[in-house]
């Protein structure tokens, strides 16, 4: 069910970006929006995982700089059947992590030093296990292709908004709505790519903690975790990128009300609550 709700959401961009592209030019228009998506997953799956850690300011380590960091993550990657990941530490005391990394033969994990003094051992493994389920789910190259597809669509809403206000639109005769259309998707289509993006983010999360319940052979300790984190976080605000909040464990980003409806994870008492029911049914 969660593959199945990702493709038709990812779908769900796709159509978004066609329409836009086809508010601004037609069947070119389309063609064009095609192009500029392409070459930004082009761009992102090859170059995304360097980009973000370098934001970051991650260092790369080895086990003798960090046995305990390092001894998880290799123990973890070992039961879960994935090659070794490159291994990084953020010096930020904000309790977080994420992985990034094209695929699992090029996959990279980081964590902050505030979660490793946050955190027991236990509790550590369960959130590098969840880290290690993006990787093994694939969710880092699904988190990235949806966010550039909704950059794209932000970026040619732009301009359609640029061109309807300068007389740019197409011509009548194409179909469509002409300005007032232009305008109309131009205004919307970026919020609803917002919105399936966002759900995206959260439908993968939940993947992660699963897949992390079961790495670990502990979805308790990941529960705990969870709780930590939360209230770690918001007291120790991270000065993180909206862009990559989606790949952090928790949302890096403070934030109530209407802010926490465009969240990019799900929150945290309905995972702990999920984590705790496949506690029960599962026999560890």
């Amino acid at each position: 069910m969660n593959t199945l709700k990702t493709t038709l959401l990812m779908a769900l961009l796709t159509v978004l970006l066609v329409l836009i592209g086809g508010a601004i030019g037609g069947r070119g228009g389309m063609t064009t929006a095609f192009l500029l998506a392409g070459g930004m997953n082009f761009f992102s799956y090859w170059f995304s995982d360097k980009i973000v850690l370098r934001m970051y300011a991650a260092q790369p380590i080895e086990e003798q700089d960090n046995p305990r960091f390092f001894g998880i993550v290799r123990r973890l990657s070992e039961r879960a059947g994935l090659p070794m990941p490159k291994v990084y530490v953020i010096q930020d005391d904000s309790p977080n992590a994420f992985a990034t990394g094209r695929n699992p033969a090029h996959a990279a994990v980081a964590a902050t030093t505030g979660i490793m003094r946050l955190l027991t051992d236990e509790e550590l493994a369960g959130v590098m296990a969840h880290e290690l389920g993006h990787v093994k789910n694939r969710d880092i190259l699904i988190s990235t292709m949806a966010a550039t597809f909704a950059g794209a669509i932000t970026y040619l809403a732009h301009m359609a908004q640029w061109g309807a206000m300068f007389g740019g639109s197409r011509s009548e005769d194409d179909e469509g709505g002409g300005i007032f259309g232009m305008l109309f998707m131009a205004i919307l289509a970026p919020i609803a790519a917002m919105l399936v993006q966002m759900a995206i983010s959260r439908s993968r999360e939940f993947g992660a903690d699963a897949a992390g319940a079961h790495i670990s052979g502990n979805p308790l300790s990941l529960a705990r975790a969870l709780q930590k984190l939360e209230l770690g976080s918001q007291q120790i605000p991270m000065n993180a990128n909206a862009a990559t909040a989606h790949m952090f464990i928790v949302n890096p980003l403070t934030g109530g009300g209407m802010m926490s409806l465009f969240s990019t994870h799900p929150p945290i008492p309905e995972r702990v609550q999920r984590l705790e029911d496949i506690s029960r049914t599962h026999d560890y």
